[in-house]
């Protein structure tokens, strides 16, 4: 029998609680989940493109920047996510690749302090309040050596990582994997590392309904999964993982390296962090703006007539819990919206089928690309990805 998490509805009560206090006070992603390189094939962005995205990290917002595009409106409703995008572009107006990359690549900078106070006047006051208090995220120590174990996230992958690093042989199988160059290496190792890979205890951590809160799973999207995968939870995040570690070039995976090192290296890390990057993102930073807010109620306050938007997961989390809000929402991006603008987004489910039927007479869907684009996402951890065109 496959073990599933189930939910008493008081614990589910209580989960709720638990993950708007996790997400309301606290830096919950240190990185973006997903892979921009994918995004920017299926966005098509031109010089004229005006983005409306979800922050996160803002790793991907400065990574759609190296497409030119006029604008970009990085929303979140969690103002710690744009502040760290705030720090970002800061940190590359300031100019020095080295601090920059010691930073976010290496995840730690003993002068971090000073550096706060030397971007005084390009930070926000909320960034900088944020960042002077939490100036110890970036201090290296024994008990949590980088920033990419800090947040929420970072949180549970510095416990997953030592959960897994308990065995030898997994600690041998990561320095393998990160030295591999072929999916067909990648495949020999994983069968010969996988017994020891999901024991007893793994399994168990991964059906933890706190550890997915750690990670930004809410409970809808964990029940979508129970519900529509088969072997539930662990089996999902199973078949993830393998899919990732033996179908999925792992050489130029900078978003499972940063999680299982706790850096990048300079062949092998976002586009931000490339040196030769540098020069058109420092003349381009000020296209990007944050927003902390909802998309609907930026779209209320900002009315235009957007090309694209990228939704990432959140769309989930509405229709399980406040489908008004969605089909709110699906109002407003039509109404800010014109004849191809192009929609992004991703979901736990293998299948998105709660989008209203007001708003699906308006779209155009290219789940042909988008089915062929997921299959390559170095990331993986998504149960699939939808792309679609805004008709008239």
């Amino acid at each position: 029998m496959v073990a599933r998490t189930s939910f008493h509805p008081l614990a589910q009560r209580a989960h709720d609680v638990i993950f708007n206090r996790v997400h309301g006070g606290n830096l919950v992603y240190n990185t973006c989940w997903e892979d921009p390189r994918l995004d920017r094939q299926m966005l098509e962005l031109r010089p004229e493109s005006r983005v409306v995205m979800i922050t996160s990290a803002g790793c991907n917002a400065l990574d759609y920047l190296l497409d030119s595009p006029a604008e970009i409106h990085a929303v979140d409703m969690n103002p710690r996510q744009n502040a760290l995008l705030q720090l970002k572009i800061a940190m590359i107006h300031r100019g020095q690749f080295d601090d920059l990359f010691q930073l976010f690549g290496h995840g730690s900078h003993f002068q971090f302090k000073d550096l706060v106070a030397s971007l005084h006047g390009d930070l926000h006051p909320f960034a900088r309040r944020y960042w002077e208090a939490k100036h110890y995220y970036f201090q290296s120590t024994p008990l949590n050596p980088s920033f990419y174990y800090r947040g929420t996230a970072g949180q549970m992958a510095w416990i997953a990582l030592q959960t897994f690093s308990r065995s030898r042989r997994v600690r041998e199988y990561v320095e393998a994997l990160l030295q591999s160059e072929t999916p067909e290496e990648q495949r020999r190792l994983y069968e010969e590392i996988k017994p020891a890979l999901w024991n007893g205890l793994v399994s168990w951590l991964v059906r933890q309904p706190m550890a997915m809160t750690m990670l930004g799973v809410p409970r809808a999207q964990i029940r979508l999964i129970e519900t529509q995968f088969p072997g539930g939870l662990t089996g999902f995040i199973q078949s993830k993982m393998a899919h990732v570690l033996t179908e999925v070039p792992f050489q130029d995976n900078y978003f499972w390296r940063v999680y299982l090192t706790g850096r990048y290296t300079y062949d092998c890390c976002p586009n931000y962090l490339k040196k030769e990057h540098q020069p058109l993102l420092q003349s381009l930073s000020d296209r990007i703006t944050t927003h902390s807010s909802t998309v609907a109620n930026f779209l209320r306050e900002n009315p235009a007539e957007y090309s694209h938007y990228v939704l990432l997961d959140h769309q989930d989390w509405l229709a399980a819990h406040k489908p008004l809000a969605l089909a709110e929402e699906w109002q407003l991006i039509l109404e800010n919206s014109r004849p191809g603008t192009r929609i992004l987004m991703r979901s736990a489910s293998p299948v998105i089928d709660f989008i209203p039927d007001f708003a699906l007479q308006r779209l155009r869907l290219n789940q042909p690309l988008a089915d062929s684009l997921h299959q390559q996402d170095r990331v993986g951890t998504y149960g699939c990805t939808l792309l679609a065109d805004v008709i008239a």
